[in-house]
């Protein structure tokens, strides 16, 4: 349910419907608009709530939301949800693109990638601390290390990194290090885990599962929403069918319904959904074209000595070149991507300290 106040309504009216929802056993969210302002009453509503919040003072109308995912849904809030990585914006109308080694394998091969990615225009660096893999005797992460790699990495670079959460118990050492927090297929339901970093007040990845629905995906991303981290980005990433041709099959429809039915930005992983570097250009350009807001694609200096997934892993060389085919597309389509890190750093700095440099 949300309540639509009216064009003026005094903060002290708005205040006064939040407060009135909470005492009424509800949770509240509020959305400023570009024109009024909207509270969303979060709970198990009966119909009766719609003439009790309706005769408030300021109330414009209440209106019942028939999506199962509230805080994710057009419904709630109209508006593109953007969020601020650093000078980021992810979701702003821009292309973000994302770049690193599957897992952290080594401190020379990340640095060296992470310098690779920064050079050919990348945004962010991604790469696994902690590894899920289907067999217990595969190469799993470096754990804790690989943070304090991917942080020097970050240090030398200015690339902020984005690194995945397996486990609840590891949320708060994983947020003291990264800057966005990535939640994997295999996790998008672990309840728990989604509740963890909900409360973490760090920007949250959440990728799709492996055999999900659209629907489940947006409720998986409703967990973290209701625990407050606004800060929410989906990631498509490919689908479990009857094709064995590919690892995965890249739902290119999800981008632009996703979008639709909800205001959070969209990134496209086309590395894990084709499992072959030779098919991640086409399919990320396509992604693009169908409207995601990034890129999350994997890059490694030696594929071939890479200790996870090097099969879909792009040369630095073959990284660069779809950096800049996507620079065109989006020029085109009048999505640009994004200035490079440094670019947006300067600008982001106060005018004085521009001008004393």
């Amino acid at each position: 349910m949300i309540v639509v106040m009216k064009t003026g309504a005094t903060e002290a009216q708005v205040v006064a419907v939040q407060k009135h929802v909470r005492e009424l056993g509800f949770k509240d969210h509020r959305i400023h608009g570009e024109e009024r302002n909207v509270v969303a009453v979060l709970g198990h509503v009966y119909p009766e709530l719609v003439d009790e919040l309706g005769v408030l003072d300021g109330v414009d109308t209440v209106v019942r939301i028939s999506k199962p995912f509230k805080l994710a849904s057009r419904e709630v809030n109209p508006y593109d949800t953007v969020v601020k990585v650093g000078p980021l914006a992810i979701g702003n109308g821009t292309v973000i693109i994302m770049g690193g080694p599957c897992s952290v394998d080594s401190e020379e091969n990340v640095m060296e990638t992470a310098r690779a990615v920064k050079a050919a225009g990348g945004h962010i660096l991604r790469g696994g601390a902690f590894k899920p893999r289907s067999s217990p005797y595969a190469f799993r992460g470096h754990g804790e290390k690989g943070l304090h790699i991917l942080a020097a990495a970050r240090a030398e670079t200015g690339l902020p990194i984005i690194t995945e959460v397996m486990d609840a118990r590891d949320v708060e050492l994983v947020a003291g290090l990264a800057d966005i927090l990535q939640i994997g297929a295999r996790n998008m339901q672990n309840f728990s885990l989604l509740d963890e970093v909900g409360r973490a007040g760090k920007p949250v990845m959440l990728k799709r599962g492996l055999s999900a629905t659209i629907e489940e995906w947006l409720l998986a991303a409703e967990y973290i929403l209701s625990h407050g981290n606004r800060d929410v980005i989906l990631c498509e990433r490919g689908i479990r069918t009857y094709e064995t041709a590919t690892r995965f099959t890249f739902d290119v429809n999800a981008i632009p319904l996703v979008k639709r039915l909800s205001h959070l930005p969209v990134i496209g992983d086309p590395s894990h959904a084709t499992g072959k570097w030779y098919l991640v250009e086409p399919v990320g350009l396509a992604a693009l074209a169908a409207g995601a807001d990034g890129l999350q694609i994997e890059v490694h200096p030696n594929p071939d000595h890479a200790l996870s997934d090097g099969a879909q892993s792009l040369t630095p060389a073959n990284f660069a070149k779809l950096v800049q085919k996507a620079r065109v597309l989006g020029a085109a389509m009048g999505r640009p991507v994004a200035p490079p890190i440094a670019e947006l750093e300067a600008e982001s700095r106060p005018a004085r300290a521009r001008k004393a440099s």
